[in-house]
């Protein structure tokens, strides 16, 4: 087979060499993903007509993302022309979190501890190395507005939808971060895989807020991964929930049954990965450190420190007061209202000059049951 560029002239022929699906699974599992599959570059059509439903309907929550622009976050044709296949990879994330400091915390989930995307990125990149070597286009997506990474998992073969809208890969869970390779190349799809969720309720029922409103329906405006990426005020009638999230919330993976039998088995095959904390990650910072954010020293950083730290998650507008209004909310839920770098913390931000900030931590004072007025 040869190919012409997009212009169409012959000169610009190029030779391209077939692959095969077992070829393409073999490369992704050996630059370290934990599942691969693969489905037809075909348009989400169901997918968009439920995204434009959810949307119209707010249970979005004003959530861009794939619901941004749902013509092109289910198509894959319009990230690259021509697409025929997706390879689609997971990579997990589950590691044991260190134990809780004896100080004034917040907790990160567990996704957000380090930058797996990064080491997702790298290991689809070299499956789509493997495309470009044999002449076919090929692109990378993963955790962006172009493709809905679940959709092209489950269509891949990868898992089952679960009840909290998350991919459930059998006898693993749903601890996994997923991305696509969207190629020219045509490829055998995998075999999809079955429901396994049966009459389980425990996500819906688990979840603090009461967010996933039906099986696989989650309604943003109550999901507290999301809340804390929105921007405004934190909505009041959640901040006693929210506990000590301080960026994300892991309770309807925690409840699974599947996750749980996986987390179980520890670390190794379907279960834990290994610990590897005393490993740096993205900016020199050590994963058990990402676990527990010290509220506090948080507090502290300006804003060049804060975003040096913690400038990879998803901010509102990119705005580091967002992430110290969370940052509040966890500390007004901490219960420490005797100690004394505490109490000085909240009460130095209810003078701040960003009125937001300020009516957080009013609120935080009030949850402590500390004075509104620093004692002299």
């Amino acid at each position: 087979m040869r190919r012409g560029n997009e212009t169409g002239h012959s000169r610009f022929l190029e030779p391209v060499s077939a692959i095969c699906t077992e070829e393409v699974v073999a490369a992704g599992l050996a630059a370290g993903l934990d599942a691969v599959g693969v489905a037809s570059a075909e348009r989400f059509e169901s997918t968009r007509t439920t995204l434009v439903s959810r949307r119209e309907q707010g249970l979005h929550g004003g959530m861009a993302f794939t619901y941004r622009n749902p013509e092109r976050s289910t198509d894959p044709g319009r990230t690259l022309s021509g697409a025929r296949s997706l390879v689609v990879g997971a990579l997990g994330y589950r590691r044991p979190a260190p134990a809780k400091p004896d100080r004034a915390t917040g907790r990160v989930a567990a996704y957000a501890r380090r930058d797996h995307y990064a080491s997702l990125r790298s290991a689809l990149s070299q499956v789509a190395d493997l495309f470009h070597r044999a002449g076919h286009k090929a692109a990378v997506v993963a955790d962006d507005n172009a493709l809905v990474d679940r959709e092209a998992a489950q269509r891949a073969g990868l898992g089952w939808y679960g009840k909290n809208s998350n991919i459930l890969l059998p006898g693993k869970g749903s601890w996994f971060v997923l991305g696509s390779v969207i190629t020219t190349a045509e490829l055998e799809s995998s075999t999809p895989v079955p429901d396994q969720c049966g009459p389980c309720r425990r996500c819906l029922d688990g979840c603090p807020t009461g967010a996933i409103v039906a099986p696989g329906v989650v309604d943003a405006r109550r999901c507290l991964a999301w809340l804390v990426q929105a921007d405004g005020d934190f909505p009041l009638e959640f901040r006693e929930a929210l506990g000590d999230r301080i960026y994300g919330c892991d309770d309807c993976q925690e409840v699974c049954p599947p996750n749980r039998v996986a987390d179980s088995v520890g670390s190794g095959e379907g279960g834990w990965l290994e610990d590897d904390s005393e490993d740096s990650g993205e900016g020199g910072w050590l994963e058990d450190d990402a676990a527990w954010v010290d509220l506090v020293e948080l507090l502290q950083m300006d804003d060049d420190e804060l975003m040096a730290r913690y400038g990879r998650w998803y901010i509102p507008k990119r705005e580091p007061r967002y992430v110290r209004r969370n940052a509040l909310v966890a500390l007004g839920n901490s219960g420490r209202g005797a100690d004394p770098e505490v109490v000085h913390t909240v009460h130095r931000y209810q003078s701040a000059s960003d009125p937001m900030l300020a009516r957080h931590a009013d609120w935080a004072a009030a949850a402590l049951g500390v004075s509104t007025v620093e004692p002299v």
